[in-house]
């Protein structure tokens, strides 16, 4: 039965709930929120429950740790600075970073921290917004003695312990050169680190602080934060990390008292923000109507613009091609779609279901959210498993190939 006035079919949203529902029957994943949206329209699951032995049951308000899903939403930020003029893409970031001044790039990426040259230019906004700086998670170089140094000194993940605040952070940031001349290789995930303190020096505010004022109230997203207050740490599920030999459940992070439940020092722009399927659907809805939110303009077109569509040269395009394509089979494919804009994916090749000109990104903690210009769908589709095993990269795919069948 069609139900074209959703802009989905009946049958196609029946096969994605049985899909969805067959992850949580598995046992793979506990619960999970499903949202789709297509024409002004949309469609909710709340399947299984918050804990893996049982308990309460997911809600479409359940709030989530958003991980690296979280870029998209935080380069936002930065995003404003540059409609205001108060940053451009060209300039340099030492004013405002002076710990990434006169920085030394090692002679070989793979080689000894102290065997260095000088960089040939500054490091800019844009090598900032594209992942192009200089420094990052490299997937063909992680056993390099810079990739050791960079985990020791900048890592804040639940087995590294919280970060410092953000000018300690950039301090030990500003010990290490960097592995590449700014604007050669894209690498993944510090760069939006450094972009958040980059946003919260122009402002002289917290990112949070700024975030809120210009994207998040405007927005209605009144569950996307830093952390989770204690008036709605009940929504929190445990974030799980299964044991990759025999898939057993290991809490990463319980809710109370766990690292989500007290504001952070640092507000790691790469994967801080904690949030809901429907405050996530109001952002990428935002990005398809080009920057406009109702009668509101939170960003501009050109904005959105830059944001959405790839802003790699073709030797970047090919190092991040070549990254992710080695580690395709153990994340079900996701991070294989491309380029990349300004904190997020954006598909330049037809690879799977997706079309072309899909944009956002997916988390370590089981999340992923995209929208697509084509078919005006959004999807967002989150779990309390992270990627420790495939499950969740498997729900996410089947997630999005299921959707695609679902358009009427």
């Amino acid at each position: 039965m069609a139900t074209s006035s959703t802009g989905f079919s009946g049958q196609g949203l029946r096969r994605l709930r049985e899909v969805l529902a067959g992850h949580v029957e598995s046992r793979k994943i506990p619960g999970l929120v499903a949202l789709v949206s297509r024409g002004g329209h949309s469609h909710v699951e709340a399947l299984g429950t918050m804990r893996h032995d049982g308990g309460a049951p997911m809600r479409r308000d359940t709030i989530f740790r958003m991980a690296s899903t979280s870029k998209p939403v935080t380069m936002a930020a930065a995003m404003v600075l540059l409609d205001e003029c108060r940053l451009r893409l060209d300039d340099p970031v030492d004013p405002w970073l002076p710990e990434l001044a006169d920085r030394r790039v090692l002679k070989r990426p793979d080689g000894p921290l102290d065997d260095t040259v000088p960089a040939l230019r500054p490091i800019t906004v844009r090598d900032l917004l594209t992942s192009t700086f200089g420094l990052g998670v490299d997937f063909e170089s992680m056993a390099s003695p810079i990739r050791a140094a960079t985990f020791e000194r900048l890592d804040y993940s639940v087995a590294s312990g919280p970060a410092p605040d953000p000018d300690e952070w950039m301090r030990r940031l500003g010990e290490l050169p960097l592995q590449y001349q700014p604007g050669v290789r894209w690498q993944y995930d510090l760069s939006n680190e450094v972009a958040g303190v980059l946003v919260s020096r122009v402002t002289g505010q917290p990112l949070e602080t700024f975030l809120r004022e210009r994207i998040l109230d405007p927005l209605g997203m009144n569950d996307t934060a830093f952390h989770v207050p204690a008036d709605k740490i009940d929504r929190l599920p445990p974030l799980y990390g299964p044991d990759p030999q025999t898939g057993e459940f290991t809490v990463w992070d319980q809710a109370a008292g766990g690292r989500s439940s007290t504001p952070p020092a640092f507000q790691g722009a790469g994967g801080g923000l904690v949030s809901t399927a429907d405050d996530y659907h109001s952002y990428f809805r935002m990005l398809l109507n080009h920057g406009m939110h109702g009668s509101e303009r939170i960003l501009s077109r050109t904005a959105v613009e830059l944001m959405t569509t790839n802003r790699l040269s073709p030797g970047q395009q090919t190092a991040r091609d070549t990254m992710f394509s080695g580690v395709a089979h153990l994340s079900c494919g996701q991070g294989t779609s491309g380029g990349w804009g300004f904190g997020m994916a954006v598909r330049t090749a037809r690879s799977d279901y997706a079309p072309i000109g899909q944009f956002g990104w997916f988390g370590g903690t089981g999340t992923t959210a995209y929208a697509d210009p084509a078919n005006q769908l959004t999807g967002i589709l989150l779990t309390q498993v992270g990627l420790s095993t495939p499950d969740s990269p498997r729900a996410m795919n089947d997630f999005w190939t299921t959707i695609y069948q679902a358009i009427d």
